[in-house]
């Protein structure tokens, strides 16, 4: 039972584009472009190719904003490609004021391997550390953002991180198996446990969540934010499907309001620690 509930699961978890909807290329310098995204440098997108310990190699995007204070870690639904997602990256980066790291999975757009559970662990922590020694972007300055799926990898991350800025889950997972049954308990061959790990995290955590969500239920996002140690204002989306949060006003108002509230606080942390 437990060893084909774990592989239904899995199987639910992963749906990559097929084809994936962009291809990644070098030029004679050797650097590294994305079909799709012309103009990259003019645009301030820098395409990397992050070697995991997985032994993996993932595509990852960095979007600079020139004004920007923090860094947003994004890890994307399940059924998406970084080539799908190249205008939302723009809106968010214009709108908020900050740079975006987004990153493709193993095995999704030009991404090597096969998506798995572990695999997503291994990605977000490699492109992490790119961040980290290939831009000088220190943890107190960066915001995790896990988009359905993408939930589990950013609270993975996120459990190990104790100087995060905060961290954004929209339209979370409780679990794998918690999306297909309405179980109470955590089993050993779920995947995603978030509610296990949302318990270790010591940042300001904003849930976002509609209220008319068929595939994950509006009850993850509730239950996630009253688990949250340190909660920010949640936005519950009325109307609100799984993959269209985004389009609704009160998504990007209530985002702006977030980040500057994270403003002020990394500035009002760093007064402190200069006095």
């Amino acid at each position: 039972m437990g060893n084909v509930t774990g592989t239904v699961a899995a199987r639910m978890a992963f749906f990559p584009p097929e084809p994936g909807t962009y291809e990644v290329f070098r030029d004679g310098e050797g650097r590294v472009y994305m079909t799709g995204l012309a103009g990259a440098a003019e645009k301030g997108v820098e395409v990397r190719l992050v070697e995991t310990r997985g032994g993996n190699r993932v595509v990852a995007t960095f979007w600079r904003h020139p004004s920007a204070r923090l860094t947003v870690l994004y890890s994307h639904g399940n059924a998406a490609d970084l080539g799908q997602m190249l205008d939302l990256f723009l809106e968010l980066r214009a709108h908020l004021r900050v740079n975006i790291m987004s990153y493709d999975y193993s095995g999704y757009g030009a991404s090597t391997g096969k998506p798995s559970e572990f695999n997503t662990y291994y990605d977000i922590e490699a492109v992490y550390n790119c961040l980290k020694k290939d831009y000088g972007i220190r943890q107190e300055d960066i915001i995790l953002y896990g988009q359905s799926v993408g939930s589990g990898p950013t609270l993975h991350l996120a459990a190990r991180l104790q100087r995060l800025r905060a961290v954004i889950l929209h339209s979370a997972i409780l679990s794998g198996i918690r999306v297909l049954y309405p179980v109470k308990m955590t089993f050993w061959f779920d995947i995603f446990k978030n509610i296990d790990k949302i318990r270790q995290v010591n940042c300001p955590v904003l849930v976002i969540h509609g209220t008319a969500d068929d595939i994950v239920d509006w009850s993850h996002g509730k239950r996630l934010w009253e688990l949250s140690k340190e909660k920010y204002d949640p936005l519950w989306i009325k109307g609100g499907g799984h993959c269209n949060l985004e389009t609704y006003p009160e998504y990007i108002k209530h985002l702006r309001k977030f980040i500057n509230t994270m403003e002020k606080l990394s500035l009002t942390k760093a007064d402190k620690a200069d006095r």
